[in-house]
């Protein structure tokens, strides 16, 4: 069981944003999404999340077509948080985690219901922002709210084990280093409970230090898919970001790149 993309294409006008590219998302598992700016990384996200239909190919969750998911039921299955933030009601936190819960047709705000929000909040790192005003947060303070609300909407009943699955666009775009890496740390535990997780990052170091599969994109094309030292080589990566790039180990063995900053010659 999966949610794929096969051999999907998508345009806007004239203008080709993917380019036949197939993947897969499996349960228990965090996969991330690198590429260049405008290479087609939302687009992918939003076609995996059932947001755009694909001009051909298809996107499945369990070998259906999305598109015939009924919409509550798809919901249940996956959640996305998006890169914009067009939420302008002045709810307070509680209530815009609570969002999430609506997929599951609760008709009261039961002590269940509050737990899983309050678990959920806790579990973003944003459990201190509970009964604050939403619009009243800091960019990065939102962010983790979203988090919470996306993992309340996949948390399930205790006799629903159907795989789940969380899409992310730049979850860590607005936070500091450090919650960038607690971020990671929440996508890491929810893959090693079963959660399929597919998150979008800059930071190719972010993706070696934490993910299990790597898909690299640009232009609309996918470069290269699978494990993260295979992916993110830095010869490839010079080329498709057009820019020197070296890779080094560290104490720990762990690969790692650095930008070189030394020369402006891109490589060959």
């Amino acid at each position: 069981m999966t949610l794929a993309l096969n051999a999907v294409s998508y345009a806007a006008g004239d203008r080709r944003l993917i380019d036949g590219i197939s993947l897969a998302v499996q349960p228990g598992t965090l996969h991330v999404l690198l590429g260049p700016n405008g290479a087609g990384k939302s687009t992918l996200l939003s076609l995996l999340a059932g947001d755009l239909k694909p001009l051909a190919g298809q996107a499945t969750l369990d070998d259906r077509r999305l598109a015939d998911w009924p919409t509550a039921a798809l919901a249940r299955r996956r959640a996305a948080m998006m890169q914009r933030d067009e939420l302008r009601f002045p709810f307070s936190v509680d209530e815009v985690v609570s969002l999430g819960r609506l997929p599951w047709q609760r008709r009261e705000q039961s002590a269940g219901e509050r737990k899983i929000v309050a678990d959920a909040l806790k579990e973003a790192g944003a459990e201190k922002l509970a009964g604050r005003r939403y619009l009243e947060l800091s960019g990065g303070e939102r962010a983790r709210v979203q988090l919470a609300r996306a993992l309340a909407q996949i948390t399930a009943d205790d006799d629903d084990r159907a795989p789940r699955y969380l899409l992310l666009d730049e979850p860590t775009a607005s936070l500091d280093f450090a919650f960038q890496h607690q971020v990671l740390l929440t996508l890491r535990g929810l893959a090693d409970r079963g959660v399929g997780v597919l998150a979008i990052l800059q930071d190719p170091n972010l993706a070696l230090r934490h993910a299990d599969n790597v898909s690299l994109v640009a232009s609309g094309r996918l470069i290269g898919s699978g494990a993260p030292e295979a992916v993110l080589e830095a010869l490839q990566l010079s080329r498709v970001y057009g820019l020197p790039i070296s890779a080094s180990r560290g104490a720990d063995g762990r690969l790692a790149l650095v930008v070189a900053e030394s020369s402006n010659k891109t490589a060959e």
